[in-house]
């Protein structure tokens, strides 16, 4: 009987279809959280509770909705540490980093970490080389337009990078995504809840929560979800180098939202971070279709 095995294969095409949609989703948390913190709409603190809680919220009422196994338990606590670590320092990031700064500096440090965990159990060099040029081309979108960096602020970034790469790598272990993600969620709201009451209350507005909400329940929660049903069936390395679309992706928002400048270096360079993206996976895909491990 291998009819459950194969069923857990997940094409290529696929694959990167619902990868796009999780890239999309990080790049409107990057975009949300800018218009925001840097509106003034609310402080950073009370983001970040409200982002985690109502998505838990959503995918608490999904689980229960569709009997999804909700319950936490002990093996979620690593899963959600990294979660609030990742969201509370990336929002205290966003008040001082503009968005090219604050994207360069938190994809280079997830890349990084997943690279390195990733060098402890064997690489292929095309993984390597195609993560290496995607790296290039997120650099050269990214660093000849970017002013410096707050030093505090960036720090605060690269310890968010370092988060969401150890969530990235404890999403490959496999499991339900939505039920996995709705109980990360719970766990992880409440870790944040001391910054919000030391950041206290005054600067919080109305939109400042609706954004916040959104942010939770759209670019986060479902953009989790789906992000966490990818991993398992992509290799160690290519789930570093998938991410670093994710500022292309936010540069072409901003364009198209914010009315910055777009022209032939966003076309050069997303083309290669798309290409050092295809490298990490093609090559797995001439030795069979992107599978699970066990």
């Amino acid at each position: 009987m291998s009819k459950p095995s194969e069923s857990r294969v997940l094409s290529l095409p696929v694959t990167i279809g619902l990868a796009a949609l999780a890239i999309a989703a990080f790049a409107g948390n990057s975009l949300l959280t800018r218009a925001a913190l840097s509106g003034e709409l609310i402080g950073p603190g009370a983001f970040g509770t409200i982002r985690l809680a109502s998505g838990a919220a959503a995918l608490m009422a999904f689980g229960l909705l569709s009997r999804r196994d909700i319950r936490p338990r002990h093996g979620d606590l690593p899963g959600a540490a990294a979660l609030a670590v990742y969201t509370g320092f990336f929002s205290f990031a966003y008040v001082a980093l503009d968005a090219a700064s604050g994207a360069l500096i938190l994809f280079a440090a997830v890349g990084a970490t997943v690279t390195i965990a990733s060098l402890r159990h064997g690489v292929r060099p095309v993984e390597i080389g195609g993560l290496l040029l995607a790296f290039g081309g997120l650099v050269w979108l990214l660093l000849p337009g970017a002013e410096a960096a707050p030093l505090g602020a960036a720090a605060l970034m690269v310890v968010a990078g370092i988060a969401w790469g150890v969530y990235t790598l404890l999403g490959r272990s496999g499991g339900e995504p939505v039920g996995r993600t709705a109980r990360n969620f719970w766990l992880a709201w409440p870790f944040l809840l001391p910054a919000m009451m030391l950041a206290g209350f005054d600067d919080v507005t109305r939109d400042g929560i609706v954004i916040a909400i959104i942010c939770g329940v759209i670019t986060s929660a479902a953009g989790y979800s789906v992000w966490y049903l990818c991993l398992p069936r992509l290799p160690v390395v290519a789930s570093g180098s998938v991410q670093l679309a994710t500022p292309a992706a936010a540069a072409l928002g901003g364009s198209l939202l914010l009315g910055e400048p777009a022209g032939w270096r966003l076309a050069g360079a997303s083309a290669l971070i798309l290409a050092g993206i295809a490298l990490t996976l093609l090559k797995r895909r001439q030795a069979g279709s992107i599978t699970p491990k066990a």
